[in-house]
């Protein structure tokens, strides 16, 4: 049996403050545990949500957050020794597979279900210890272009706006609009139009209009230069001129800001559906009737089932879905500085973080089991 030593990560000690260092007790696993070398660990707001605006994690502080996560198996249990060696991504959320909700194809409520950064340590570190079950197998050799790091995104920023649009019903028949083209709703346009779908990208953020322009968005919007009313007026105009003949617009709220929430919920049509994918914590008022008389639909999804990880990694493997433009690197030692710059909103692309060769050094012990 394999126990890794010499790990480290950076742990969230309480809410508001930085995050501190760690050095890792020995990660052994059992049963069908794996322990996962970190190749890059994307940073997503709801570890924002933990770290800063005192979202309660499962497992109590301090805890080392981040559940995006790719790397390679260096050890494993009696159960899961097929993985040694190989490279992964591994799921946002790890359902147990048994329970009621599982058996009902609904593995995403698990209660029971581990996510790491959440209900155990995540992938702000060299060395990550998880369960097996729902392991996205990588291949060794990867398209030009793409890092084993980069593809650490698709845990959470890619899987969860395609569980959106699956549970949307989107068609090459229907307006898609995405409120909030950031890292999630980057990949959503980039998805929506992989299926063909006609495609309006609404933000505050030229730059972020103009790369969604570049990769998938058919019409792109400025929220700062529009009203709800103008906004419902130029997308009704562009629904026409696509000749897009489906019920209802689909409308996917990812900006997880209340301004974002208004103007999503605002644009309701007859038949609509609203899918919910950003997270806030504050709180707005909405006129819920507005789902009754436009006989919409309002749903959320709380990231993916680890079965449509292979397709949305063959999306990007066959570059469907481009990563490079929405993702930047970090060192992993810059962790602390990182985690505060998106607080603050002052980095442009999804921040990943990458173990350093030259730092750290862990190593695999053999002991007989």
């Amino acid at each position: 049996m394999s126990v890794i030593t010499g790990a480290y990560g950076f742990q969230l000690m309480a809410p508001g403050l930085p995050l501190d260092r760690v050095d890792l007790p020995p990660l052994e696993p059992v049963d069908d545990q794996v322990v996962v070398e970190v190749a890059g660990c994307g940073v997503c707001h709801t570890d924002i949500g933990f770290a800063v605006d005192g979202v309660p994690t499962r497992h109590a502080l301090p805890l080392i957050l981040g559940h995006e996560i790719s790397g390679r198996v260096v050890a494993a249990g009696e159960e899961a020794g097929a993985w040694i060696g190989k490279a992964v991504i591994v799921p946002a959320v790890i359902p147990c597979e048994a329970c009621p909700a599982c058996e009902a194809g609904r593995p995403t409520i698990c209660r029971q279900q581990f996510m790491p950064g959440n209900h155990g340590n995540g992938g702000f570190a060299t060395h990550v210890l998880v369960p097996s079950r729902g392991l996205c197998p990588v291949p060794d050799s990867l398209p030009e272009g793409i890092a084993l790091s980069d593809l650490s995104v698709v845990a959470d920023a890619v899987t969860t706006p395609l569980e959106a649009i699956r549970r949307a019903d989107l068609t090459a028949d229907h307006v898609a609009v995405f409120i909030g083209v950031g890292g999630v709703g980057g990949f959503g346009v980039q998805l929506a139009a992989a299926l063909g779908a006609a495609v309006v990208a609404i933000d505050v953020d030229r730059d972020r209009l103009d790369l969604a322009a570049e990769h998938g968005a058919d019409r792109v919007l400025s929220a700062n230069e529009l009203d709800l009313k103008e906004a419902k007026r130029s997308i009704r105009a562009f629904a026409k001129e696509s000749g897009r003949q489906g019920l209802g617009l689909k409308i996917f709220e990812t900006s997880g800001t209340p301004a974002g929430q208004q103007m999503a919920f605002g644009l309701l049509d007859p038949g609509a559906h609203l899918a919910v994918v950003g997270f806030t914590m504050d709180k707005l008022e909405l006129r819920l009737s507005n789902l009754m008389a436009f006989d919409a639909t309002a749903q959320g999804n709380w990231g993916s089932a680890p079965e449509r990880y292979p397709e949305a990694l063959d999306l990007v493997l066959k570059g469907k879905v481009v990563l490079g433009p929405y993702v930047e690197t970090a060192p992993l030692d810059e962790a602390a500085a990182v985690l505060q710059a998106v607080a603050e909103h002052k980095t442009r692309r999804r921040m990943v973080l990458v173990p350093g060769t030259d730092v750290g050094g862990a190593r695999s012990e053999e002991e007989n089991a």
